[in-house]
């Protein structure tokens, strides 16, 4: 089988792009894939970095109010889809499969032009406009929450959960633990808010360094490397207890998470797929500077079914962080029910799901 995946962007639609890919080639090594996405994006680091063959286009995201910059992306948009039908001529796929992001959008499109068959993945409660547009021309839409289903049509629409969610089972949480510098025995809860940090979850966290050193749990903590040096000295200022592990990043967050007891994140779409793949609880923070809120409706798509606490960044004080975490860990019954409830909401199989209704609509497409 031959492949076109496009994705990018941000990392919520590039990584759940690689964990597709690593699926369908760990079931067929033969199969063939060719990854567009765009110069200046951070697939095309990502992804050469993976040593995936990778091409790029030119586009740009459309402007949500009236600007003369439109005029320049539909533009680029028609310029975008004569490149990508001659990489696609050139390619040859059996399918094209969008994960989000504007690159996806003549890729997508372009595909569909040609007759090839075409998935998008939506990996939001809400989409994006590239996703909607394309709805109206793909065979398939992929959805990770229940609640995206309104926004496409029906019968195109089917659940298959976030490709990331199958990358984190079967890792080792021992190993995970002690990569990180945890304890084994302590109860632990991570606390990260995105790989670029976010400075009112770091605020809140610095605030509550001294009542985290009272308590019988561990914090791993992760800044984002834009704001470490930042932290470090605040923390220089009031100590660091050594129940508290700070770090700017981590590079093995499927192996950590394997090994943490409660999450304390944003809500976006792949930590959500993770954790829930896992059963972990969780504190929610959505970011409210998003498209259409999604995070916050991703957010009570957990919190609705008793698998996190929803807190409200206008709410989030080091008092309120506290309190959640203790509401939660301190209470083992309530601990071990949110666990369950979270993984319930969880689709470890989805990287299968997807690849699958992938085969299915090639073969349909053959015959």
């Amino acid at each position: 089988m031959k492949i076109v995946v496009s994705g990018g962007g941000t990392g919520g639609h590039i990584y759940p792009a690689l964990a597709l890919i690593r699926e369908i080639q760990k079931e067929n090594k033969n199969t063939q894939v060719l990854y567009i996405g765009t110069k200046n994006g951070l697939e095309s680091t990502i992804v050469t970095r993976e040593k995936i063959p990778f091409k790029s286009i030119h586009i740009t995201g459309f402007k949500r109010k009236l600007s003369l910059d439109n005029i320049k992306t539909v533009v680029r948009f028609i310029n975008g889809v004569r490149d990508s039908k001659k990489m696609v001529k050139e390619f040859k796929p059996d399918i094209v499969i969008g994960t989000g992001g504007y690159v996806c959008g003549p890729v997508v499109y372009a595909a569909a032009k040609l007759g090839i068959p075409t998935i998008i993945h939506e990996q939001n409660s809400v989409p994006g406009l590239t996703n909607k547009f394309l709805s109206r021309y793909v065979n398939k839409i992929a959805i990770c929450f229940e609640e995206a289903k309104e926004f496409f049509p029906y019968e195109k629409v089917v659940f298959t959960g976030n490709p990331r969610a199958s990358e984190v089972i079967g890792k080792d949480g021992i190993r995970g633990r002690l990569s990180a510098g945890l304890s084994t025995t302590m109860p632990a809860v991570l606390i990260f808010g995105g790989s670029r940090g976010a400075r009112p979850i770091n605020e809140a966290v610095v605030k509550a360094l001294s009542e985290f050193a009272e308590k019988p749990y561990q914090v791993l903590y992760i800044t984002g490397d834009a704001h470490f040096n930042d932290v470090q000295n605040e923390v220089e200022l009031v100590g660091n207890p050594k129940n508290v592990v700070i770090k700017p990043f981590i590079h093995n967050m499927p192996e950590v998470l394997a090994g943490i007891d409660l999450v304390v994140s944003r809500a976006g779409a792949t930590t959500l797929a993770e954790i829930t793949s896992l059963g972990i609880p969780s504190i929610l923070v959505p970011s409210p500077y998003v498209t259409n809120n999604h995070q916050e409706k991703n957010a009570r798509s957990l919190s609705d079914h008793g698998a996190a606490e929803l807190l409200l960044e206008k709410d989030l004080t080091s008092n309120s962080l506290i309190q959640h975490i203790d509401k939660i860990l301190l209470d083992t019954e309530n601990l071990k029910k949110m666990k369950m409830k979270a993984k319930k909401l969880g689709v470890p199989d989805s990287a299968e799901k997807l690849y699958k209704m992938m085969k299915q609509l090639v073969q349909g497409n053959q015959k």
